[in-house]
């Protein structure tokens, strides 16, 4: 079985909102590097984030989507259902594998959508709190999911 990812937004998860890379300390690194998954650089920082933030939070260079090949089709239909504009490039890059996608900004739709078009299990989990950033509660939800077996859910 293939290692879980854990796909990461910066801005409003990794860096709460309103703070400067310069204000982050390892102990977010730690806790994300202890997580039982492949970690993966989710935003649009793409490869800004192996550099910019990755260092400051004792991380090593991660892998990066890098964002982009939709077709006009596929831009037009996730216009059309209000789909967030990562959501069907994450599950293309998962590719069938389980993952967990921390961001602050997916709906329902996304849940859904995930939920439909994706072989793996799923969480998409919308950080509550982006001028907080990641918290031990949302850590917290994503052992209770990892140990329930859910799906997909936020």
């Amino acid at each position: 079985m293939s290692k879980l990812l854990v796909f990461l937004d910066v801005d409003g998860v990794v860096l709460p909102i309103g703070r400067f890379p310069e204000d982050l300390t390892a102990d977010l690194g730690r806790r994300l590097a202890a997580l039982p998954g492949e970690l993966v650089w989710a935003t649009a920082w793409e490869h800004e984030a192996n550099t910019e933030i990755a260092p400051r939070i004792g991380l090593p260079q991660l892998p990066v989507v890098e964002w982009g090949g939709e077709s006009v089709v596929e831009v037009l239909e996730d216009d059309f259902l209000g789909l967030h504009w990562k959501t069907r490039l994450l599950v293309r890059w998962a590719d069938g594998r389980d993952f967990v996608w921390f961001d602050d900004e997916p709906t329902d739709i996304d849940v859904t959508w995930v939920a439909d078009n994706h072989r793996g299990r799923a969480l998409v989990y919308r950080v509550p709190q982006p001028t907080v950033g990641l918290t031990d509660g949302d850590f917290e939800a994503l052992e209770r999911w990892l140990t329930a077996g859910a799906p997909t859910g936020y």
